[in-house]
């Protein structure tokens, strides 16, 4: 009778530990569904700026692949360290095009432009709070799965830690998006 009710609270902890890790992994795997809507919602504005920027620079002919291939790569992504990767890619590629842009006063002008920009901008806020909100649940995930004697039943039921999404160091800083209207006195 006493090694039933001992077997039976471990049955019970053991399944409250399972339980609990894997609502905290299914919080960490909603979480980056929210990074991958706004790095999907990103990398659709991306060829409308390219499109956009194209018309006025032809001659950057490598920018615009680098930033296409960037692209492919980031919606190819499978894993949160892979997509960081592939961010950071394009992160740069988006860099450099604005920067390209900023040598094309009709460009800055133009309405399509402005309107990519903000949208660029209100995405790039969406994405590091998506990214913040993931690396929260992902902490919360892997400090779960680090603990005892939850890391024994972690390990028994194959629960693995999940990689941050984390900005590389050319990434830390947020695409600048915002333009001088042509006056430097801003």
């Amino acid at each position: 009778m006493t090694y039933a009710i001992l077997v039976l609270v471990i049955a019970v902890a053991v399944g409250i530990d399972y339980n609990r890790l894997t609502r905290s992994r299914e919080r960490a795997k909603e979480a980056w569904s929210g990074v991958e809507v706004q790095l999907e919602r990103r990398a659709k504005l991306v060829p409308n700026l390219v499109a956009t920027v194209k018309a006025y620079a032809v001659h950057e002919r490598s920018l615009f692949e680098e930033v296409a291939r960037a692209r492919s790569a980031l919606r190819a992504a499978a894993r949160a360290d892979e997509a960081a990767v592939a961010n950071g890619e394009l992160t740069r590629g988006v860099q450099r095009l604005l920067a390209l842009a900023e040598q094309y006063p009709e460009l800055r002008a133009a309405e399509s432009f402005l309107s990519l920009q903000a949208d660029l901008a209100d995405t790039e806020e969406k994405i590091a709070y998506a990214r913040q909100f993931f690396n929260r649940n992902v902490l919360d995930y892997d400090t779960r799965l680090r603990r005892f004697p939850t890391l024994l039943i972690g390990r028994l039921f194959g629960f693995r830690p999940l990689p941050f999404f984390e900005a590389d160091a050319d990434q830390a800083s947020a695409v600048s998006v915002r333009w001088s209207n042509g006056d430097d006195s801003a």
